[in-house]
């Protein structure tokens, strides 16, 4: 969008030549101009960067801007009322800045189709006013020589514009944006800077390319989960890939299909806070995983940035404590309703808003759990419960005054205690990302059951290769649904953006 940046551009600013608007009726030209125009003033910053790293004159300062999508609607005419996206709720002009278009070329054709096709309106593309800050305009993974000629004593910020935290922020997402009179409404949930922050992140925390990414994700917190994925993976390479393309590890190490090692990519010396790995398909129909570790604070911080990405759904894998005497280790638990008490979203989410169960992935999970442990009907109540799930922000709470917890569980009906699926469900929700949660019971702490090391060594040899199987499975289930089925009405809001 155009509207964050209120300040007026300097007098002596440099920028490219003035983009004229344009108006178009096919997306995938659109597209084309929206990419053009993007890379047009990334090359003029990028460039003006280096001459001034080579000891060239400062000649004021250096700014371009985003592209941006606009459409106006005068119709309150309603559309199909089956979809959740694709269109507006009332008459108006809305906007939304854009980056990287290359990277979100088929998303932005399949969003500008719908739209155009459900309002019987064109699509302007133009310039924005909000700049492109200088660290936003490189590649991922570029190397820029601070040290270089004249920038040793420079100030970028008086030179170039940077990243600006004031207007990068979830308001839009969280419903709380509201447009001063005269000002568009918006078109997607995240502005161009928010995106370019959180791409920037995840190449941080992942370890790996942002165009790697598939739309279907896996959460762990547990490694053994990713061992078995990464040798599943490799495996499936070595076969042939089946539907899968390519595998790609930490280091953006890739395996294509039919190799049995990698043929591109850097080991590195050690793997990131939150490593990555990537099981790609034509169109990012694969499945990523990652390893977030454990606790509230990771899981809020990967799904904040993989939710830029606009993925059609994401679950949580894991291990967790039976809180019912019925259970047995290694049972699963499949959650139908969350009890947040890690209060890591409660500024963005008040605690009193309900996280819904998705029937879409609910089926999926059972269905899948189903098919690889044999187990049907009734006969599934044998090893799978389904019930709350309570995440919690301490993970010694058995250290504390018992009445408070167990009253507090026993009065949610919660079945199992985490500390990471109800923040990645209600990240879900509030970036209408399709959730579920699929966990293993790995410890019994009211029952005085706790895993000794060899105990733990054999529960983990024996169910985390199918516990990873039936979320592949899942997804893989998911995967085949029509996307505008599994974005289901449910994650909508009364007034929502037209971008899924």
């Amino acid at each position: 969008m155009n509207t964050r940046i209120l300040s007026p551009a300097p007098q002596n600013s440099i920028s490219p030549e003035p983009f004229q608007p344009q108006v178009f009726t096919d997306a995938t030209a659109a597209v084309d101009a929206l990419t053009e125009l993007y890379d047009r003033n990334t090359t003029f910053l990028i460039d003006a960067f280096s001459a001034l790293a080579k000891g060239g004159a400062i000649e004021g300062r250096y700014r371009a801007f985003y592209p941006q999508v606009s459409i106006e609607t005068t119709s309150f005419g309603h559309v199909d009322s089956r979809l959740s996206y694709g269109h507006v709720t009332s008459p108006g002009i809305y906007t939304t800045t854009i980056t990287r278009p290359q990277l979100f070329r088929h998303y932005l054709k399949e969003q500008l189709a719908l739209l155009m096709r459900n309002h019987q309106v064109p699509i302007t593309v133009s310039e924005s006013s909000t700049p492109i800050p200088l660290h936003f305009a490189f590649a991922e993974g570029a190397h820029v020589e601070a040290s270089a000629g004249g920038l040793v004593d420079m100030q970028l910020r008086d030179i170039f514009d940077t990243p600006d935290l004031t207007v990068t922020d979830d308001e839009i997402a969280n419903g709380e944006y509201e447009p001063l009179p005269g000002e568009p409404h918006p078109l997607a949930p995240f502005t161009a800077q928010r995106i370019d922050y959180s791409l920037a992140r995840l190449s941080h925390y992942t370890a790996t390319g942002a165009n790697h990414f598939q739309n279907f994700v896996l959460f762990t917190n547990y490694q053994f989960y990713v061992d078995e994925f990464c040798a599943y993976a490799r495996k499936l390479m070595a076969e042939g890939g089946s539907e899968y393309t390519a595998f790609v590890e930490p280091g953006n190490i890739l395996t294509p299909s039919g190799h049995s090692e990698p043929t591109e990519g850097v080991a590195l010396g050690r793997l990131p806070q939150m490593p990555a790995y990537h099981l790609k398909k034509k169109g990012h129909g694969g499945i990523t995983m990652v390893n977030i570790g454990v606790g509230p604070s990771n899981a809020k911080t990967i799904t904040d940035h993989i939710a830029v990405l606009r993925p059609h759904a994401w679950l949580m894998l894991g291990h967790c404590a039976g809180l019912r005497n019925s259970q047995r280790l290694g049972d699963y638990v499949l959650a139908h309703a969350y009890m947040r008490e890690d209060h890591v979203l409660d500024d963005d989410l008040p605690v009193w808003v309900p996280i819904p169960a998705l029937s879409e992935v609910q089926l999926a999970l059972e269905d899948a759990v189903e098919e690889i442990t044999g187990y049907e009907g009734f006969e599934l109540k044998r090893i799978m419960r389904t019930g709350t799930v309570a995440t919690i922000d301490n993970r010694n709470w058995e250290l504390r005054d018992q009445r408070g917890p167990v009253k507090r569980l026993s009065q949610a009906r919660a079945i199992a205690l985490d500390m990471e699926s109800a923040t990645i469900a209600a990240n879900g929700f509030r970036f209408r990302v399709p959730y579920g949660t699929l966990l293993c019971v790995s410890d019994k702490p009211l029952h005085g059951e706790l895993k000794l090391p060899g105990m733990a060594t054999a529960f983990y040899k024996t169910q985390v290769s199918q516990h990873l199987q039936i979320g592949i499975r899942a997804l893989e289930k998911l995967g085949a649904m029509p996307t505008e089925a599994l974005h289901s009405r449910k994650l909508r809001s009364f007034f929502e953006t037209a971008f899924q």
